[in-house]
C-alpha cells in the first residue's frame, strides 16, 4: 500500500501545489491589471502562466522524485528528463517576461510621442533587441541541456582547449552570417531603415514589413514580398521615402498639342485636386517643361502626405485631365502632321506627265490630322 500511496502523494502533491501557486499568481496579476489598467505589463505577464506553471511542476517533481521511489531502475533517466524540461520551461518563461517588459516599454513610448518616424525607429530597435534576447536565452538553454550529459561535459572540456582554432574556423565559415548579424544591429541602432518605411530597392517600391538580424522583408504594392540580406542596406545606396518625413511631391507628365489651353488646364487641375481627398493641399502647379516639333510636354506638380496618397493623386490627375481634354478640347491632343513629299526630278511624272503641265512636281496642301477627329468649325 505504501508503494502505491507514496508516488501518488509525491506526484499529486506537486501537481496540486503547482496549480495552487499558479492560480494565486494569476489572481494577483489580474488584480494588478485592474488596478493599473493604463499599464499593460500585468496583462502581458499573464501570457506566461503556462511556462510558469511548467517550471513549478518540473521543479517540484525534480526535487521530490527521489521520495516517490517509482521506477528506481530508471531514476537517472527520469531525473535528467525533468531537468531538461525545467531548463526549457525556464528559458520559455524568461523570453515571455522579457517580451512583456519590452512591449510595455514600447507602448508607453508610443503613447508619449506623436512623431511616427521616432515611434517606428523605437519599434525596430525593440523588435531586434527581443530577437537578440531570445537567441541568447536559447543558446544558453541549449548549452545547459547539453551539459547535463556527462559525455557532453567531457567533450566541452576538450573543445575548450581548442577554442582558439575553432573560433578562427567558425569566423571564416560564418563570415557572411556574422556580417549580416552586425548589419542588423547597425540598422537597429543606426536608424537607417525602420519598420513601416517606404523604400525603393533594386527598382522595386514597397514598405518595410519585417526586420530581423539577418534579413529584411519589403512588401511591394502588389503584395509581393522581397527578402534581402540586411548587409545590402549597409553597403549599397537605396531610397528611403519616409526619411525625414512622409510628405512627398510628385509629377504627372502629359504630351499635348501646341494649341492646348494651358490656363484652362491649370484651372481644371485645381478643381481636380480640390475634389481629391488624397491631396494634402500644400501645393500644385502646371508648367510646360519641354517642346518638340509636334507636341509640348506639360508637367503637373502635386503633393500628398505620404507615398500611398501621392500615387492616388497622380493617377487621378492623369486620368481626369486626359478625359477632360478628350471631352472639351480634343484639338489639344497630340497630332500627326502629314503631307505628300515633293517628287524628285527623275520621276516619270515630273515633266511632261506632270498634272500641273509646267514640269513641276505635284503638291498637296498640308493637312493636320489628329485623333479624335476635328471638331466642327476648326479649319
Amino acid at each position: 500500500m505504501e508503494n502505491l500511496l507514496r508516488p501518488l502523494i509525491v506526484i499529486g502533491g506537486s501537481v496540486v501545489l503547482t496549480l495552487l501557486i499558479g492560480w494565486t499568481t494569476d489572481l494577483l496579476l489580474r488584480k494588478a491589471d485592474q488596478r493599473h489598467h493604463e499599464t499593460p505589463l500585468w496583462g502581458l505577464l499573464r501570457r506566461g502562466r503556462i511556462p510558469y506553471q511548467l517550471v513549478l511542476c518540473a521543479a517540484f517533481l525534480r526535487a521530490s522524485y527521489d521520495e516517490a521511489q517509482l521506477l528506481e531502475q530508471h531514476r537517472t533517466a527520469i531525473g535528467r528528463t525533468l531537468t531538461l524540461v525545467l531548463i526549457g520551461a525556464t528559458a520559455w518563461l524568461v523570453i515571455r517576461i522579457a517580451a512583456a517588459i519590452v512591449e510595455t516599454t514600447y507602448s508607453r513610448y508610443a503613447r508619449a510621442h506623436r512623431d511616427p518616424a521616432r515611434v517606428r525607429r523605437v519599434r525596430t530597435q525593440v523588435t531586434l533587441i527581443m530577437r537578440v534576447v531570445s537567441a541568447i536565452v536559447g543558446v544558453v538553454a541549449a548549452a545547459a541541456m547539453l551539459l547535463t550529459f556527462p559525455a557532453m561535459r567531457a567533450a566541452g572540456a576538450s573543445l575548450l582547449a581548442s577554442a582558439g582554432l575553432l573560433g578562427i574556423v567558425a569566423g571564416i565559415a560564418a563570415q557572411s552570417t556574422l556580417s549580416n548579424l552586425f548589419a542588423g544591429l547597425q540598422i537597429a541602432f543606426g536608424d537607417m531603415v525602420r519598420l513601416g518605411d517606404v523604400v525603393v530597392v533594386e527598382g522595386e517600391w514597397g514598405t518595410v514589413d519585417e526586420i530581423t538580424l539577418t534579413f529584411l522583408t519589403v512588401r511591394t504594392w502588389d503584395e509581393r514580398r522581397i527578402t534581402m540580406p540586411v548587409s545590402y542596406f549597409t553597403s549599397k545606396p537605396f531610397e528611403n521615402w519616409s526619411r525625414g518625413g512622409a510628405q512627398m511631391t510628385g509629377t504627372v507628365f502629359l504630351h499635348v498639342d501646341h494649341a492646348a489651353p494651358l490656363a484652362a488646364m491649370r484651372e481644371r487641375l485645381r478643381d481636380i485636386l480640390r475634389s481629391c481627398p488624397a491631396w494634402d493641399g500644400r501645393h500644385y502647379d502646371l508648367a510646360v517643361t519641354d517642346s518638340t516639333p509636334s507636341t509640348m510636354e506639360v508637367r503637373a506638380l502635386v503633393t500628398a502626405k505620404d507615398p500611398d496618397d501621392l500615387w492616388t493623386v497622380r493617377v487621378s490627375v492623369r486620368e481626369q485631365l486626359i478625359h477632360w481634354l478628350t471631352e472639351t478640347h480634343p484639338y489639344a491632343l497630340p497630332r500627326v502632321n502629314t503631307a505628300d513629299a515633293v517628287l524628285p526630278p527623275a520621276h516619270p511624272h515630273s515633266h511632261s506627265h506632270s498634272p500641273n503641265g509646267d514640269g513641276t512636281a505635284p503638291r498637296i496642301n498640308r493637312a493636320r490630322v489628329h485623333e479624335p477627329p476635328r471638331t466642327p468649325g476648326r479649319g
